[in-house]
């Protein structure tokens, strides 16, 4: 085959084959074909697109260019393993509190994460907070944890999907990152690649999320439910909100400080929801409970029997965490200086900038604005007042947590225009805004 041939037919509107996909890939993962070929087909997949069968080509192909993990032979038998992807947000520390969870109610959750980039967190970098914690595992370390724990988080490996780790860059350097294709097959060939039965897809939608309106989230939900129907993989995606950080706590040690109190059933309002949402429907999707309305109290006595914490202490523990910060999370690292952004006058929180307040947060040294830079574990904002909540004049919106006095005033601006205020009253914001399963595709 030709590389040449497969972009002009791409490019022309035609359907890939595949064995085209399969080989384009292989050349793409193994220098074969060069960088400016790789770009081509990449635009003319960003203009042309891809149909659903093409798209899990590609997913397939993009998860068989690296290692495969077969789980199954580390735990009994018939058992199913479940994952849960977030598209990233502003305050999104689920996996902290949905994995705990999961895993006290019986359902075994082996897990690659990622850090973070731009304004949304990363997982592993959360859970770094957490002193001597490493996300670094073999694969045997990996298999046994998952058997003797049920539940471990690692960094993804250089060996998992690599096409998807040659592709990227070039597409962020030639406008193509926004192909739903190409976005749900990064996705999901990851996810594939990591030997997942099942997959909860938690895709964010809002100004702090890269999904900012609904109908983007339900075609990106779309595909990746189509590729995990078509891949023979139970999948499930819940579109949630990201108009406003999610809980109070944005920062990485302030976040896990948060999931710890969700754990124990503390935890704010939108993200106790969520949390009970998200490991619901991992029950539900590994035929652990027949529907959200039996899987709903499995979530709630995992919580409020202690179990679900002792699940988390005994993973953090495996992986070399101190569990005394487990114990008594204000421990955890901590901002030597807090700084009250305060309402100028009396009203109603009709919005705020979900994005601004991660942007802040990276401005404070808690957030990547380049790949590997070193980040302040202790910094963050604290959010007070959320969309719906009345606030006085000199009422907390939310709280600067910095490195130093300087640091903090210099991002009170910055806070006080994420806030948007109004005389009238208005309605708290819905978690949940859509879902999109396999029984939502024609038989």
């Amino acid at each position: 085959m030709n590389p040449v041939d497969i972009i002009v037919k791409k490019r022309d509107g035609h359907e890939l084959s595949h064995d085209e996909i399969n080989f384009f890939i292989q050349g793409l993962t193994h220098g074969a074909i060069p960088d400016y070929q790789v770009a081509a087909w990449a635009m003319a997949v960003y203009f042309r697109g891809m149909t659903d069968r093409e798209t899990t080509d590609l997913t397939l192909a993009m998860a068989a260019s690296g290692e495969q993990l077969d789980l199954h032979d580390a735990l009994p038998p018939g058992a199913i393993i479940v994952d849960k992807h977030s598209s990233g947000g502003v305050g999104d520390k689920t996996t902290l509190a949905v994995g705990p969870i999961a895993a006290a109610c019986g359902l075994p959750v082996g897990k690659m994460s990622g850090r973070g980039l731009s304004f949304t967190g990363g997982t592993i970098d959360k859970l770094e907070s957490i002193p001597g914690w490493s996300p670094d595992l073999s694969e045997a370390q990996f298999r046994h944890q998952l058997r003797e724990i049920g539940l471990v988080v690692a960094a993804q490996t250089a060996d998992l999907a690599p096409a998807d780790k040659t592709l990227y860059p070039l597409r962020d350097v030639t406008g193509t990152v926004p192909s739903l294709p190409l976005i749900a097959s990064s996705i999901m060939s990851k996810k594939l690649a990591a030997g997942a039965d099942a997959i909860v897809l938690d895709v964010k939608c809002g100004r702090g999320a890269f999904m900012e309106n609904l109908e983007a989230a339900l075609a990106l939900s779309r595909l990746m439910v189509a590729i995990g129907r078509l891949s023979g993989r139970s999948t499930t995606a819940l579109i949630t909100q990201m108009e406003q950080p999610l809980g109070r706590a944005v920062g990485n040690a302030m976040e896990t400080q948060e999931a710890i109190r969700t754990l124990q059933g503390g935890g704010p309002a939108d993200f106790q929801a969520l949390v009970e949402i998200v490991a619901g429907e991992m029950l539900r999707i590994a035929g652990a409970a027949d529907d959200e309305h039996t899987a709903r109290p499995q979530v709630r006595a995992a919580i409020e029997s202690g179990a679900a914490f002792e699940k988390f202490r005994a993973f953090v523990a495996a992986q070399g965490g101190d569990v005394r910060t487990v114990d008594d999370p204000t421990l955890l690292p901590s901002a030597p200086v807090r700084l009250d952004v305060k309402a100028g006058v009396d009203g109603y929180v009709h919005a705020i900038d979900a994005r601004a307040i991660g942007l802040t947060v990276v401005a404070l040294g808690g957030g990547r604005q380049r790949k590997g830079e070193p980040i302040d574990m202790r910094v963050g904002v604290m959010v007070n007042a959320k969309v719906g909540d009345h606030v006085a004049a000199g009422d907390a919106l939310c709280t600067v947590h910095a490195g130093d006095e300087q640091a903090a005033n210099h991002v009170v601006d910055r806070l006080h225009a994420a806030y948007q205020l109004g005389h009238y009253p208005v309605a708290p914001l819905p978690i949940l805004l859509d879902r999109v399963g396999a029984e939502d595709f024609e038989p």
